[in-house]
């Protein structure tokens, strides 16, 4: 028996060709203990690999003997609520962080990083996009596509509503996993794998993609696209946004630095680093021209904006008059409100 990479036991959803469209794991686990690990495998008589298992409730309630028995009674409580239930169980096991080839290993991956057990880019996700199919969200759970009109018309013959919240391959996280400490204002905003650090408050209008999120606390009224990580004690002004791996920014990754402001209706394409700030309504991508100036106001260099990537403490301002970008020496930072973020 080898060492895991992680493991899972969850339950999910399948259409009516035994294909999987979501799972559920309350509790995944990142590198299990070795004695969980084994008590599994041995059950399942596992070979090695990354493997997804689909189990029986009857299965399930040996697991949960095993697990007690190897001393693990988180991990068997999780098995022990599993062997009463009625929907398809699987058990999910990774012997390496490889690309996600099912549905079921996708999912474990995305609870790893909601369950802060990773943070992003800490997990293989290369090609999660074609493991994962398009599914209706609908107030009766997940629904394959091709089975949505029939499912919607045997509700309206029962005299019910079924309400498709919205068509995609990722789900929103707050109906796998709430983290603790964290405010979320409209949760069909926060996809299952974003990674929200205690003390983040989204609002309204804030959004987070998967394999992305904050180091917390944060304050988000803008969008976090998809590989972004934001850094402890900054701001996303209303409307602002950041240029994603899946957006346009090619193979850079993005990211936000400590106790760093993007202003309303700002946008950055470059990594940014600590004690930074953008002003409202400039958008800074990496080829963008910015004068350099010095503490006197007067211009040293004019560079193009993915030379300044990463530095800290920068001022990214538009003049009013010329309207050139400019950067300047940040000289003041910022201070997230104490009490707004005790969560």
């Amino acid at each position: 028996m080898t060492s895991l990479y992680s493991l899972g036991l969850g339950v999910g959803t399948l259409n009516s060709r035994e294909q999987w469209l979501e799972v559920f794991y309350s509790a995944p686990l990142l590198n299990p203990a070795a004695a969980t690990a084994k008590a599994i495998a041995d059950l399942l008589e596992y070979k090695g690999g990354n493997q997804t298992i689909t189990i029986l409730p009857a299965q399930a309630a040996l697991i949960a003997k095993a697990l007690n028995d190897a001393g693990d009674t988180a991990q068997a409580a999780v098995a022990d609520a599993l062997s009463h239930s009625n929907q398809p169980l699987v058990v999910t096991l990774l012997e390496t962080d490889a690309a996600p080839t099912s549905v079921p290993e996708a999912y474990l991956k995305l609870h790893l990083l909601s369950h802060r057990q990773v943070k992003p880019h800490q997990t293989n996700l290369t090609g999660i996009f074609g493991a994962l199919p398009n599914v209706a969200w609908t107030n009766q759970g997940a629904i394959d596509l091709e089975e949505l009109p029939t499912r919607q018309l045997q509700a309206r013959a029962r005299g019910e509503l079924l309400t498709v919240e919205c068509v995609d391959k990722f789900p929103k996280m707050t109906n796998y996993v709430v983290p603790k400490g964290v405010r979320i204002a409209h949760t069909a905003r926060v996809r299952l794998g974003a990674y929200l650090g205690e003390g983040t408050t989204i609002m309204h209008e804030g959004f987070v993609n998967f394999n992305a999120g904050t180091e917390g606390p944060a304050m988000i009224e803008g969008r976090i696209s998809a590989g972004v990580f934001v850094g402890a004690g900054s701001d996303l002004g209303g409307g602002s946004s950041t240029m994603g791996t899946l957006s346009g920014g090619g193979n850079i990754i993005i990211a936000i630095g400590k106790e760093s402001l993007i202003g309303a209706n700002a946008g950055v394409g470059i990594p940014l680093g600590d004690r930074c700030k953008v002003e409202s309504g400039l958008y800074i991508t990496a080829g963008t021209k910015v004068a350099v100036l010095d503490d006197a106001g007067k211009e040293v260099q004019t560079v193009k904006a993915r030379d300044l990537a990463g530095q800290s403490d920068l001022v990214f301002r538009r003049n009013s008059v010329s309207g050139r970008v400019e950067a300047v020496t940040n000289k003041s930072a910022l201070q997230l409100n104490e009490a707004l973020h005790k969560n």
